[in-house]
C-alpha cells in the first residue's frame, strides 16, 4: 500500500506494567503479519524491539522501540514501550505522539502500579484506549477477575468485547462478542497460528449473551438514535456497533477489553483485525492545539497530508559515538521528503535532511518521504532534542512540551582515570540529549559531579551507557551532604599578621566582632573604623580574608554562613602594610572569632511530599519519623484512595528514598522533594560528622 493513504494507517503504543508481555505481543504481531519469519523470545534475546545489549542482559524493555507491519492493506506503526518505573518516562514521550494506546495487562497479575501510570499518561493526552489481557494460558490466569479489576480502577465503560474459551493450559480460543462467533486456535511447531470459526460452545452461550448485552448498552449510550433502536428491541448491525464503539473510543468514553496469549500466538490475529476495524486513523481524531510562532497565539492544526504544511514532533533521540545522533519523529501534518530542508522551530535552526529511515527495531530501511501518520528517523540533525518541533519555516509552529517529573535519585560520579574528564563531559552532554529526565550538575557545596535520574536501575543503565558507548570508566558513590557551619553567640577576635625577614616586611592588624545572623541572611560586613587606624584602601582586604576563610569552617571544614563581621579597630605600618597583609589578618581574626563564638554544624532540610495509597500511610509516617522527619500535615491527593503526606526531612536521610518508598508501597508511592532551609545537626550526629571530616583531612594531608 502507499504510505500516504492516511485512512489506512494506525499509530499506537503498547503500554503496561513491566513483564505484562508487550514485547512478546509485538513479536506475535510482526510474525502473524509475515514481517518476520520466526517468533522471537525474550529469553533467547532475539526479539525485534528489545535489541539493546542492556535490554537482552536484563530481560526487560529499557527504551521505546519502533516497529511497523502491513495487515490486510493497512499500515500499523507501533511503539513498544518500557513498563518498569525507572524507564516509564520514555513511555510518556511515546504516548505523546501516537493516536491510540493498547494497554497490556497480565492475565495473572491484573492491574498493577504502572498500569495505572500509563492510564494517567494516556488520559493526559486524551488517547483512545483498549485493553489486551495477555498470558491467558498461564497458571492462575483469570479473565473475569482481571476484567473486573480493570473496571474497578478505570470505570464501568471498560467493557469486554471478547471472552476466552478455556483457561490456563486449556486456553484454546476466543468468543468474539461483536460477531457472536467462536474462534479456536491451534499453533504448530513453528508457532504458526491457525484458527477455526465455530459456534459458541453451549457452556459459554449464556455468558456470551450477557456480556454482549452489557457491551451494546455501553457503546450505544453515545448515539441517541442507535440507543433508541436498541431499546426498541431491534437488532443492531455490525456497522452500527462499529460506529458507536469507534465514536465512544475517540471521545474517551469506551475502553474495549480483548484477550489472548502472545507467546502461544492465540488471539493475536483477532487483535490485529480489531485494531484495523475499530481504532481510529489519524484523520478521525480531533485537531491538535499548537502555538503559531508568527502570531504568538494558539491555533488548531488539522491532520492532513495533501498540500498541508509539514509538522512533526521529535519524541526520541539516540546517540551513537560513531554515527552521530538519530532523531525519531512523528508526522502530524503534511509530509517530509528526503534530500530536503527541515526547520526546528524550538531551536530556531534549519537542517539538511539526507535519508529518511523507517525503523524495524534497530533495522533501518530508507523511504523517499514520510507523511501524516508516519514515523521516521533522520541521522545527524544538528542541535536537536527530544520534544522539539519540526515544521515548515514559512509556517512556524510549536507543539506543547511533555512535562517530565524531577529526578528522584542522585549519585556522585567521577572518571576512574584522571585524563578522562573530557570523555566524561562529552558522554554527559550526549546522554542528556537522549534522556530528558537525566540531570547532571556540579554541587557547589561539595564540588562533586551529581548524576540524577528516576531510580537506581535508571542510573545503572546511564553509567553502563557511558562505559560501553563512550568508553569512559565511571566511579560512583553516594553524594556528600552539603553541610554548613555557623555561630551561635558574639565574639571579638584580634587578627595580627607581622612578618619581618630583611627588607620590606608585612604588617596587618585588625579587631573584628562576629555576631550570628538569622538563617538565610548569609554574610554582612560592617566597617566601623573611626579615624585612620586602618586606611580605607586596606579595609576591603580584611573583608576578603574573612570571606575566603569562611569557605572552610572551624568545626569540620564546611562553609560558614549567616554571620556579621564588624571591623572596629586595628593598626597599620606606613611601609610594611599591604592588602595581602590585611587579608591574612582578616583570615586569622575569623578563625579565632568563629572558634570562640559557639560554632555549630547545619544540615540541609528538604520539603518532602509523598503520595501513597491510604493503606500505606502508617508505614510511611513511621519511616519518615525514623529518618528524623517532621510531619507537617496530610490531605487527600488526586487519585482514588490516595493521601499526600507533607514533611520536612534532612537530606542526609533521603538520598535513597526512592528505593525505600518503592519497597514500602510495592511501587505505588511517589514523591517530590525540594530544598527548604538549614537546621542545626543534633549534637551526637554532628560529633560523628566532625570526627569523620577530621579523619579525611588527616588522611589527605
Amino acid at each position: 500500500m502507499a504510505i500516504n493513504e492516511v485512512d489506512k494507517v494506525r499509530v499506537f503504543a503498547l503500554v503496561g506494567h513491566g513483564d505484562c508481555g508487550k514485547t512478546s505481543l509485538t513479536e506475535a504481531m510482526l510474525f502473524d503479519s509475515n514481517m518476520t519469519t520466526r517468533l522471537g523470545k525474550i529469553e533467547a534475546g532475539n526479539t525485534v524491539t528489545d535489541y539493546d545489549p542492556k535490554e537482552i542482559k536484563r530481560g526487560i524493555t529499557i527504551n521505546s522501540s519502533l516497529a511497523y507491519l502491513n495487515w490486510k492493506n493497512f499500515t500499523f506503526n507501533i511503539i513498544d514501550t518500557p513498563g518498569y518505573l525507572d524507564f516509564i518516562i520514555d513511555t510518556k514521550s511515546s504516548l505523546r505522539v501516537v493516536d491510540c494506546a493498547v494497554i497490556v495487562v497480565c492475565g495473572v497479575s491484573g492491574v498493577e502500579v504502572q498500569t495505572e501510570k500509563v492510564w494517567d499518561y494516556a488520559e493526559e493526552f486524551q488517547l483512545p484506549r483498549i485493553f489486551f489481557i495477555n498470558k491467558m494460558d498461564r497458571e492462575r490466569a483469570d479473565f473475569d477477575r482481571v476484567s473486573e479489576t480493570i473496571k474497578e480502577n478505570f470505570g464501568p465503560n471498560a467493557v469486554p468485547v471478547q471472552l476466552p474459551i478455556g483457561s490456563e493450559e486449556q486456553f484454546q480460543g476466543i468468543v468474539d462478542l461483536l460477531q457472536m462467533k467462536a474462534f479456536y486456535f491451534q499453533t504448530d511447531k513453528d508457532s504458526k497460528s491457525q484458527f477455526e470459526e465455530k459456534e459458541i460452545p453451549d457452556d459459554l452461550k449464556t455468558k456470551a449473551e450477557e456480556y454482549r448485552q452489557k457491551m451494546v448498552e455501553a457503546v450505544t449510550e453515545f448515539d441517541d438514535e442507535i440507543l433508541m433502536k436498541y431499546l426498541d428491541g431491534e437488532e443492531l448491525s455490525k456497522e452500527e456497533i462499529l460506529t458507536c464503539l469507534k465514536g465512544g473510543m475517540i471521545e474517551g468514553k469506551v475502553f474495549p477489553i480483548l484477550c489472548g496469549s502472545a507467546t502461544k500466538n492465540i488471539g493475536i490475529e483477532l487483535l490485529l483485525d480489531f485494531i484495523k476495524d475499530y481504532l481510529p486513523n489519524p484523520l478521525e481524531l480531533p485537531d491538535i492545539t499548537v502555538k503559531d510562532l508568527k502570531e504568538q497565539k494558539e491555533i488548531k492544526l488539522k491532520r492532513e497530508t495533501d498540500g498541508a504544511p509539514f509538522a512533526a514532533v521529535v519524541f526520541k533521540t539516540v546517540t551513537d559515538p560513531y554515527v552521530g545522533n538519530l532523531t525519531y519523529f512523528r508526522v502530524f501534518s503534511g509530509e517530509l521528503s528526503s534530500d530536503s530542508q527541515v526547520y526546528n522551530s524550538t531551536q530556531d535552526i534549519e537542517n539538511k535532511v539526507g535519508k529518511i529511515f523507517r525503523m524495524q527495531g534497530k533495522e533501518q530501511t530508507t523511504m523517499p518521504k514520510v507523511s501524516a501518520g508516519g514515523i521516521g528517523a533522520i541521522a545527524k540533525l544538528k542541535k536537536i532534542n527530544t520534544g522539539d518541533t519540526l515544521c515548515d519555516k514559512e509556517f512556524p509552529i510549536e507543539f506543547s512540551k511533555v512535562e517530565y517529573p524531577e529526578p528522584i535519585m542522585r549519585l556522585a560520579i567521577y572518571p576512574k582515570s584522571k585524563g578522562d574528564e573530557d570523555k566524561l563531559s562529552i558522554a554527559i552532554s550526549r546522554i542528556q540529549e537522549e534522556e530528558p529526565t537525566i540531570q547532571v550538575y556540579r554541587d557547589e557545596d561539595t564540588g562533586e559531579t551529581i548524576l540524577a535520574g528516576m531510580g537506581e536501575s535508571h542510573l545503572d543503565v546511564v553509567i553502563e551507557t557511558m562505559q560501553t558507548k563512550f568508553g569512559v570508566e565511571i566511579e560512583r558513590s553516594a553524594p556528600k551532604v552539603g553541610y554548613k557551619e555557623t555561630i551561635r553567640k558574639n565574639a571579638q577576635a584580634e587578627g595580627k599578621y607581622k612578618k619581618q625577614s630583611g627588607g620590606r616586611g608585612q604588617y596587618g592588624h585588625c579587631f573584628v566582632e562576629f555576631e550570628p545572623l538569622e538563617r538565610g541572611q548569609s554574610f554582612e560586613f560592617v566597617d566601623k573604623i573611626v579615624g585612620g587606624v586602618i586606611p580605607k584602601q586596606y579595609r576591603p582586604a580584611v573583608e576578603k580574608g574573612i570571606i575566603e576563610s569562611m569557605q572552610k569552617g572551624v568545626l569540620a571544614g564546611y562553609p560558614t554562613i549567616d554571620l556579621r563581621a564588624t571591623l572596629y579597630d586595628g593598626s597599620y605600618h606606613t611601609v610594611d602594610s599591604s592588602e595581602m597583609a590585611f587579608k591574612v589578618a582578616g583570615s586569622l581574626a575569623f578563625k579565632k572569632g568563629a572558634a570562640m563564638a559557639d560554632p555549630v554544624l547545619l544540615e540541609p532540610i528538604y520539603d518532602l511530599e509523598v503520595t501513597v495509597p491510604t493503606e500505606y500511610m502508617g508505614d510511611i509516617i513511621g519511616d519518615l519519623n525514623s529518618k528524623r522527619g517532621k510531619i507537617l500535615g496530610m490531605e487527600e491527593a488526586a487519585g482514588k484512595g490516595k493521601q499526600l503526606i507533607k514533611s520536612q526531612v534532612p537530606l542526609a536521610e533521603i538520598f535513597r528514598y526512592s528505593i525505600d518508598l518503592r519497597s514500602i508501597t510495592q511501587g505505588r508511592g511517589t514523591f517530590t522533594m525540594k530544598f527548604s532551609h538549614y537546621e542545626e545537626v543534633p549534637p551526637q550526629i554532628a560529633q560523628e560528622i566532625i570526627e569523620k571530616a577530621k579523619e579525611e583531612s588527616d588522611s589527605e594531608s
